[in-house]
């Protein structure tokens, strides 16, 4: 199973618009799609609105993999 770290730089992303920005889906159009088939699930639990908001914190399982969202605030390991 493939993990992602996403940084985001704003209070949330929308689940479509997230799918698209780690490459498991092609177009926003084809993100929304996936949301409304079932096939994500956010925090253990299927997500069937396509805008939900997503924060850090937060944990994506979309085919197989696992995107962990993460403030881009949180200093890097090299200490920056």
């Amino acid at each position: 199973m493939q993990t992602i770290e996403f940084k985001i730089k704003a209070e949330y992303v929308p689940l479509c618009d997230l799918i698209k920005l780690v490459g498991l889906a092609d177009s926003g159009g084809r993100g929304k799609s996936m949301v409304a088939e079932g096939l994500v699930i956010v925090d253990d639990y299927i997500e069937y609105r396509k805008t939900a908001k997503i924060r850090a914190g937060q944990v994506v399982h979309c085919e197989g993999t696992h995107i962990h969202v993460i403030s881009s605030t949180v200093a890097d390991s090299d200490g920056n």
